[in-house]
């Protein structure tokens, strides 16, 4: 009856919690986050960083053509005959931008830009997914990633609270509190509400809670696991002091 008693009681408190664990989002903090439609992000805003890879377009120069470069851990690229070229801080823009100037000491070209470059593969930076999706953890982060992208990928299980996920913006300054709010994924699919579909920043973290009938399982769960051990290790210890009693037994009343 105690144990009972105390699985009542924990499971009361958990309740109680988990009505109130989203009481630090706040509705206005959603201004923080730009919609899709709002602006035009793009890989040209994208800042470069190591271990991005990028691909250089310079038909006119056969040997920086299709060439493909990641990003050194000291923020470099280099080509053989070009030389080293500050990459890491710069949009894909001012890194064509400075392997122009690099190739127009060599060769003689035309055209306004003779140069292109174009991000290859997205590393340097990560966004999070965590709580009841099947797949939780750092996502890689495009300049183009939604709440319902993000989501849609990282698919939420069975034990999601759907209704209260959580969005949030961390704040390196102690003096600036984090942006939070509250999205109902499965009104927005199961009724086309985009009006939280927020894009998504480096570093932000998307939390997927549990019901709280899952969360008071869970718990409950973790609570009865070392019990169970508990349980186990005695039963087991006593079969074998039976075994050993009824061997005992049996071998004394017997003599080769």
């Amino acid at each position: 009856m105690t144990y009972i008693r105390m699985i009542v009681i924990l499971s009361f408190i958990i309740m109680s919690g988990m009505g109130c664990f989203s009481s630090s989002a706040r509705p206005e903090d959603i201004e923080a986050f730009l919609k899709p439609h709002q602006v035009n992000v793009t890989a040209e805003t994208y800042i470069l960083q190591p271990p991005d890879e990028i691909e250089v377009r310079c038909s006119k120069v056969p040997e920086i053509h299709e060439q493909r470069q990641r990003i050194r851990p000291d923020g470099k690229i280099s080509f053989e005959s070009l030389g080293e070229i500050e990459a890491a801080g710069k949009t894909v823009e001012e890194v064509a931008n400075a392997l122009r100037t690099k190739v127009l000491e060599f060769y003689k070209i035309e055209g306004d830009k003779p140069v292109d470059v174009r991000i290859v593969t997205y590393r340097s930076k990560v966004f999070y997914v965590l709580g009841e999706v099947f797949l939780p953890g750092a996502k890689v982060y495009t300049g183009r990633d939604t709440v319902l992208r993000a989501l849609a990928e990282a698919r939420t299980n069975a034990m999601a609270w759907e209704k209260r996920v959580q969005v949030i913006r961390p704040s390196s300054d102690k003096n600036v509190k984090p942006k939070i709010f509250e999205m109902n994924f499965d009104r927005m699919i199961a009724h086309g509400d985009t009006s939280k579909n927020v894009l998504l920043q480096e570093g932000d973290i998307i939390y997927v809670p549990p019901t709280i009938f899952a969360a008071v399982a869970q718990v409950i769960e973790e609570f009865a696991r070392p019990i169970g051990r508990a349980f186990s290790t005695v039963t087991i210890v006593q079969r074998a002091q039976m075994g050993g009693a009824g061997g005992g037994y049996g071998g004394g009343g017997y003599s080769p």
